[in-house]
C-alpha cells in the first residue's frame, strides 16, 4: 500500500501544495525555551518575513569561473 504525505500549515490550516512551502523558526534568546519550528505556505512566510530581515547564506563563497589554482 502506497501512503501520501500531506503538509498542512501550522498557522491557517490549508493544505500545502509540494515544493510550495516554507519553514519558519522561532528561537528565544532563553536557550531554555526550545525553538519552534512551523510549516506554513509561501504566502504565509512571506508575509510573516516581511517584518523581518534577510539573513545571509552561510558558508563560503564560490570560486569565480575561470580562477587559477
Amino acid at each position: 500500500m502506497a501512503r501520501k504525505t500531506v503538509f498542512v500549515s501550522d498557522i491557517s490550516g490549508k493544505q500545502i501544495a509540494e515544493s510550495k512551502g516554507a519553514t519558519v523558526t522561532v528561537k528565544f534568546a532563553d536557550a531554555r525555551k526550545g525553538t519552534i519550528v512551523l510549516d506554513v505556505t509561501e504566502e504565509e512566510g512571506e508575509e510573516i518575513g516581511r517584518n523581518g530581515r534577510k539573513q545571509a547564506r552561510r558558508g563560503r563563497r564560490p570560486k569565480a569561473s575561470g580562477a587559477s589554482e
